[in-house]
């Protein structure tokens, strides 16, 4: 059974492990333990805890549980003392007060939700993400970094403070995997963090796992605005180390009505400029999701309105890594 490992964070990582949950693969993920905005960053900064979001939202994504309690553990409060919370994030909050360390926290929930696959965080020790745009200004914090959406400068250097070793978890799967995916997800605040982690990009680039990138639909204002595909490939390269062995890129109609609202907050999708002289396979279809996702009132983010189809993307999944093409 081959062991397929994916990284990232957030919506990008569940889309990609929903998908994959039913197919007779090994499967985990290595999540990215830098949020700190919303209710994440709310309980970090509250409650001193492991920013827990990226986690229950993979976590759910794995779940074999009854769909109540996949509910209840997406469920966000809209008044009161907890207003903008989700439950999920504050029943691992609250396991993390009672637990003798992390990777019990994780257990217990993964227990819970009876979860098909293997959910680990790239770290369990507190650091924030930083960025260095090209202008010289510094943030420190990923809720900033993803609320400075004016922001013109390209960022130029991404980096962790303080540096924190990995979870030898994270490090025994990598190596252990027959394929990595790198999900999609914001470039800057999703996908790279894992990769500054000490020793993890490292670990992917001398393991004989095959790399599948999903390359993302649109561009994120503020962090890779007007990037095209070879911007974030060369991005993810300068990180990692490495280029990937394919890259999925959608070539389906996205809605008008969509475009329009991505347009109305100057993002826009990302355009292939890939020609024919590339070190890795470049695989196109229609791996859009075309229901619109409406946006949670109580939710004080702005969050993307576009998402991967999770069975399309599964299906070309499925076709590279059991024919390895």
């Amino acid at each position: 059974m081959k062991k397929i490992t994916v990284i990232g964070g957030g919506t990008g990582a569940y889309v990609v492990l929903s998908g994959l949950k039913d197919e007779k693969v090994d499967l985990g993920a290595i999540v990215n333990m830098t949020d700190s905005g919303g209710s994440t960053g709310r309980l970090r900064d509250q409650l001193g805890v492991l920013p827990p979001g990226d986690l229950r939202q993979c976590l759910v994504a794995l779940s074999d549980a009854p769909d109540l309690w996949r509910r209840l553990f997406l469920y966000r409060f809209n008044s009161g003392d907890f207003a903008g919370h989700n439950f999920g994030n504050i029943f691992l909050s609250a396991l993390e007060k009672v637990s003798t360390d992390y990777n019990e926290v994780v257990h217990t929930a993964s227990y819970v939700l009876k979860t098909k696959g293997d959910v680990i965080p790239v770290t369990i020790k507190k650091t924030h993400l930083c960025v260095k745009y090209q202008n010289g200004k510094i943030l420190k914090g990923e809720g900033k970094i993803d609320d400075n959406t004016d922001e013109n400068s390209r960022i130029i250097k991404a980096y962790l403070d303080p540096e924190i070793e990995p979870n030898s978890f994270a490090i025994k799967r990598l190596k252990e995997s027959d394929f990595i995916i790198i999900s999609p997800g914001d470039l800057f605040t999703s996908i790279i963090p894992i990769l500054l982690v000490k020793k993890i990009a490292k670990t992917i680039c001398q393991s004989n796992a095959k790399i599948i990138y999903i390359m993302n639909l649109m561009t994120k204002k503020g962090q890779t605005t007007n990037y095209k595909v070879s911007d974030h490939i060369n991005e993810l390269n300068s990180y990692l180390g490495k280029d990937p062995d394919w890259v999925f890129i959608n070539n389906g109609l996205i809605p008008e009505n969509i475009t329009e609202w991505y347009l109305e907050h100057s993002e826009g999708p990302v355009v292939n400029d890939l020609n024919k002289k590339n070190t890795f396979k470049i695989i196109q279809a229609d791996l859009v999701d075309r229901t619109t996702v409406i946006q949670n009132k109580a939710d004080k983010l702005t969050r993307s309105i576009l998402r991967h189809n999770s069975f399309s993307l599964a299906r070309v999944m499925m076709k590279v890594i059991q024919n390895n093409i």
